[in-house]
C-alpha cells in the first residue's frame, strides 16, 4: 500500500477514495454517529445541525457521509499542498494516505464535528500562507486568510487561537509592513462585523453572548488500545520529524519556512483542547493536519521498507479494532 502511494500517479486520488472508504466502513455503514452540539460549538455549526436534523432523524448516515466527504477532500488538498511546494524530495500521495489513516484511528475523529469543519478552513489557510513568500501583491490573500480564521471560529470558537499562525506567517514570509498586518486583522474581524450588524438590525444584541472558554485538562481516551494507538503514532511522528530535519539542509528557504509553519500549526493545535469548557476527544483532530505531513515523512524516507509496513499495518489493525470491536 505504501508503495502505491509513493508513486506520483494521478490515479492515486481515486485509490485514496477507496482506501478511505475501506478504513471508515464502521462509521459509514455500521455505527453512524449523530452529532450533538456542545457549548464551545459556534452558531454556524449549530445552524448546520439544525438544517440536517430532519434528514438525520430518518437517515443518520448522512452525518457520516458528510464527514467522509470532508476528510477525503482535506486529505487530497493537504497532499496537493505538499506536492505543490515540494516539501518532500519527491512528489507522492503519502500525506493524503496518512491523513486518512490517522483520522480513522478513533471514532470521534470520524464524526461530523465542528473541529473537522475547522480543519477544512485551516488547510486552505496553510495553503495560502505557504504562498506568501513569493506573492507580489498579498493584500487580498492576507484578507482571505484572516477571513477564514474568523469564519473558523464560527464553527468552533477556540480555533481563534490560529491567529498565531497568521502572525507567524507574516513574520516568517514577509518583511514587516503595518498595512499587511492590518488587512489580516480586518479579515479576522469581518465576520464579527457582519454578525454585529445583523444582531443590531434584528434587535437581538442583548440576547447574544460570546462563547466563554477556560483553561482545562483536556479529555483523553483512557484505554489500552488508545494508549497503543497514541504510542505508535508518537513514534511515527518522532521518526518523521527526524527525517524532515535531516533533509531541511537540501531544501529551499521557502520550504524550510513552510515546515516551520507546519510545526507551529502542530503546537497551536495541541494547545486548543486546553482552552475549552467541554471534555471531548474530537477536539484533538485539529492536530491531524500537521501530523499527517510529519508522519508521511516517516513512510517516505527510511531505507528499510519493513519500518513503514510495520507502522502502516499496525495503525490499520488498531483502526479496525477500534471501529469494529470497541464501538457500538
Amino acid at each position: 500500500m505504501i508503495g502505491v502511494f509513493k508513486a506520483n500517479n494521478p490515479l492515486n486520488n481515486l485509490f485514496l477514495l477507496f482506501y478511505g472508504l475501506l478504513l471508515k466502513i464502521p462509521e459509514l455503514f455500521i455505527h453512524p454517529t449523530i452529532p450533538i452540539p456542545q457549548e464551545m460549538d459556534g452558531q454556524v455549526y449549530r445552524k448546520i445541525l439544525q438544517w440536517l436534523q430532519p434528514v438525520g432523524e430518518g437517515f443518520p448516515w448522512i452525518y457520516s457521509v458528510l464527514a467522509f466527504i470532508l476528510v477525503y477532500s482535506q486529505a487530497v488538498t493537504l497532499n496537493s499542498l505538499v506536492k505543490h511546494y515540494k516539501l518532500m524530495h519527491m512528489p507522492n500521495y503519502l500525506v493524503g494516505m496518512t491523513y486518512l489513516l490517522i483520522t480513522s484511528l478513533f471514532p470521534e475523529w470520524q464524526t461530523f464535528s465542528s473541529p473537522l469543519l475547522v480543519n477544512t478552513c485551516m488547510i486552505v489557510v496553510l495553503y495560502q500562507l505557504s504562498g506568501l513568500f513569493t506573492h507580489p501583491k498579498p493584500k487580498s490573500t492576507l484578507f482571505n486568510i484572516g477571513l477564514l480564521i474568523g469564519l473558523a471560529s464560527f464553527f468552533y470558537f477556540p480555533s481563534m487561537a490560529f491567529v498565531l499562525l497568521l502572525i507567524a506567517g507574516l513574520i516568517f514570509t514577509r518583511p514587516f509592513r503595518i498595512n499587511e498586518w492590518l488587512i489580516g486583522l480586518l479579515g479576522i474581524l469581518a465576520p464579527y462585523y457582519f454578525l454585529a450588524a445583523w444582531l443590531f438590525i434584528t434587535d437581538r444584541w442583548a440576547m447574544y453572548e460570546l462563547p466563554a472558554f477556560q483553561v482545562v485538562t483536556p479529555f483523553f481516551k483512557d484505554s489500552k488500545m488508545s494508549y497503543i494507538a497514541i504510542g505508535i503514532l508518537s513514534v511515527l511522528l518522532l521518526v518523521g520529524f527526524f527525517f524532515i530535519r535531516m533533509n531541511l539542509r537540501r531544501q529551499l528557504v521557502q520550504t524550510r519556512k513552510i515546515w516551520s509553519l507546519i510545526l507551529l500549526y502542530f503546537i497551536v493545535a495541541f494547545i486548543v483542547p486546553f482552552i475549552n469548557v467541554n471534555d471531548r476527544f474530537d477536539y484533538w483532530i485539529l492536530m491531524v493536519v500537521p501530523a499527517a505531513c510529519i508522519g508521511a515523512a516517516a513512510f517516505l524516507y527510511p531505507d528499510r521498507k519493513w519500518f513503514g509496513l510495520l507502522f502502516h499495518w499496525g495503525l490499520v489493525a488498531i483502526s479496525v479494532m477500534m471501529g469494529f470491536f470497541l464501538k457500538g
